[in-house]
């Protein structure tokens, strides 16, 4: 397959066209989202939703998530992602198959609906995993394309991915929340330099190959500037794969914790890493375990 999308071939950085709809047989395959919605979508590469979850069920995840953070075999996993030189949780990956409170979490009609109507098809998890940003301690996650990187170091073919990310506390200026492009996912940033082997085991800790140079983030954030997630607790985000994003580190008191769930369209299969790259780990980008998602019949 020719690749449209090609970076970190030791070339200069260069912006190139989307090739693809943003949102996929006009917003028809389900219905979650209004026409309004979908064109904010559309337009921005995101939405913010606010009280998708109740405050009920987010102390029920946050609970679990804790659980997860504190048990120690899980903590030993490959799924458990450290801050660099500490013993401070960043990221637990598989989350929806580790965590049983959130086994059915993807199929949540109130979400899983959604990437339906964006995608224009069925979908599969393609990665999960728990954020961690706790009090004073919490790192930054620097600017970058999710897509580039699933692009080259996992062989994702289009630009048919959405991501999902449900906030387990109040996002606020203070404790680092997410920032999001407006209109970037309509430019792809091919990135300089090589992709060492086995990346994933520093770039899941502090990303440094294939992330943007400073120039195209200046060129597109000229455009419409910077949206940081100011929202509460229950509140999801849906961002398109190729939207720049990236989030400043927490030194405020308070925790900044989220869900994380890709999904990606059953049209849009892994194919073979590019440049001949080994497949990154199953928990990180789900190759066998792509099992279509059909929504619950009720809310869990």
């Amino acid at each position: 397959m020719k690749d449209l999308y090609v970076s970190r071939v030791g070339r200069a950085s260069a912006l190139i066209a989307r090739k693809e709809p943003v949102v996929y047989g006009a917003g028809q395959y389900a219905q979650a989202l209004d026409a309004d919605q979908l064109q904010d979508y559309e337009r921005n590469g995101f939405i913010v939703l606010d009280a998708v979850f109740d405050a009920d069920e987010i102390q029920a995840l946050r609970e679990e998530v804790d659980t997860m953070s504190a048990d120690p075999d899980i903590r030993a996993l490959d799924e458990a992602i450290y801050e660099p030189g500490s013993d401070t949780l960043r990221s637990i990956f598989r989350i929806h198959e580790l965590g049983e409170r959130l086994a059915d979490l993807p199929r949540d009609p109130r979400v899983l609906d959604v990437a339906r109507q964006i995608l224009g098809s069925e979908v599969y998890i393609h990665q999960s995993r728990a954020n961690m940003k706790p009090g004073f301690e919490g790192k930054e996650f620097y600017w970058h394309s999710d897509f580039e990187t699933w692009h080259v170091e996992d062989g994702m073919p289009g630009m048919r991915a959405v991501s999902c990310s449900i906030l387990l506390n109040d996002n606020d200026a203070c404790n680092g929340p997410l920032m999001l492009i407006p209109g970037s996912h309509r430019q792809f940033v091919a990135c300089v330099g090589e992709t060492p082997e086995d990346n994933y085991r520093t770039s899941l800790r502090k990303q440094e190959v294939g992330v943007p140079d400073t120039l195209s983030l200046s060129l597109l954030s000229e455009q419409a500037g910077v949206t940081p997630v100011i929202a509460r607790a229950g509140s999801v985000v849906f961002f398109d794969c190729n939207t720049l994003h990236g989030s400043s580190g927490n030194i405020s008191p308070r925790a900044r914790n989220n869900l994380f769930m890709v999904y990606n369209s059953v049209d849009n299969a892994l194919l073979a890493p590019f440049h001949g790259l080994a497949p990154r780990p199953e928990h990180i980008a789900a190759r066998e375990r792509c099992v279509t998602l059909s929504p619950l019949a009720v809310h869990p």
